[in-house]
């Protein structure tokens, strides 16, 4: 989720407990591999034991077509202290996508297998090396062999996506068919796709079979979310995050948010806004809150401190 789930949010969702890991937002592996400095900016977990300040570990996502440079960039981050490597077959981004990377890939089940291997042969064994994807880029049915070439390839695990490319994020997403991936792999498969509600995580959990789960926008949109999940599957929880609608009750996450960005990625006084109003509209557009028309317009972050909406 670029530009959505960076250092700031990641240490913010770090906060609740909630989660197992997190995954960085992809770094792209184009033409050459990407110098160290650039994975520090993105992932500054990199110089903390590959964590967020609050402890929870953050694996790197590349993303791109090459095995080579792919397999290069992650020997490079497993030295530099990665939990784990996550591969990028799933993004749906047009330019992404012209540029042979994300869920392109999905049409070559062979690819998949070369990358996955190549990278799984850079990096220690004790570094684990997990895939994305979705269902296919315009078959659903393509997510069997491209599961199977993952598997075959050394992933310790995969998440799908319960979509095609060509669905984009058009609701809905199907979890049943994620269920019959994972009962033929002998690998972890962890459902994603459309969990905005408790009863969302309840039907998946239930179409899929799935044990393990990976919220993205859902939990964006309603940070209490991943505390409901997480008590479902019996994760015990130093406290309960309260119901948000009111922007009171969002102020706190506001305020943390804000602790987490100071100086990232360089101390800026657009970024704070910007990426509020950017997290703010995720919940928006669930219908989450009514006061979005309004926050929207701030430019400031003493506007959003001085809100009484």
């Amino acid at each position: 989720m670029e530009g959505v789930t960076d250092a700031p949010m990641r240490a913010l969702m770090g906060e609740t407990g909630a989660f197992t890991f997190a995954v960085s937002e992809f770094l792209r592996v184009s033409h050459e591999v990407p110098p160290l400095h650039v994975f520090h900016r993105h992932v500054p977990e990199l110089k903390n034991g590959s964590r967020t300040p609050n402890g929870l570990p953050v694996a790197v996502q590349l993303l791109g077509g090459n095995p080579e440079r792919l397999a290069a960039t992650a020997r490079m981050v497993a030295e530099a202290g990665a939990y784990a490597v996550d591969l990028n077959f799933g993004c749906p981004a047009k330019t992404v996508n012209r540029h042979d990377g994300g869920a392109t890939l999905l049409k070559y089940p062979d690819r998949i297998f070369t990358i996955v291997k190549a990278v799984r042969d850079a990096v220690p064994a004790s570094i684990p090396v997990s895939a994305k994807l979705r269902l296919g880029w315009d078959d659903p049915t393509a997510i069997h062999r491209n599961a199977e070439q993952a598997e075959r390839a050394g992933a310790s695990w995969i998440t799908i996506h319960g979509r095609t490319k060509e669905q984009g994020y058009r609701p809905p997403a199907y979890w049943a068919p994620i269920g019959e991936v994972r009962r033929n792999l002998s690998i972890p498969v962890v459902a994603n796709g459309d969990i905005w509600t408790r009863e969302d995580f309840l039907r998946c959990r239930e179409e899929s079979g799935c044990q393990h789960f990976m919220l993205g926008r859902g939990a964006l949109a309603n940070p209490a979310l991943p505390g409901l999940v997480a008590r479902e599957l019996g994760i015990n929880l130093p406290k309960e995050v309260p119901a948000l609608g009111t922007y009171e009750s969002w102020q706190p996450w506001i305020e943390r948010f804000a602790h987490w960005s100071e100086g990232y990625p360089i101390p800026s006084s657009e970024y704070l806004p910007r990426r509020l109003k950017q997290w703010l509209k995720m919940a928006h557009l669930r219908g989450e809150i009514s006061w979005f028309d309004t926050v929207k317009r701030f430019e400031t972050y003493e506007q959003f401190q001085s809100a009484r909406v």
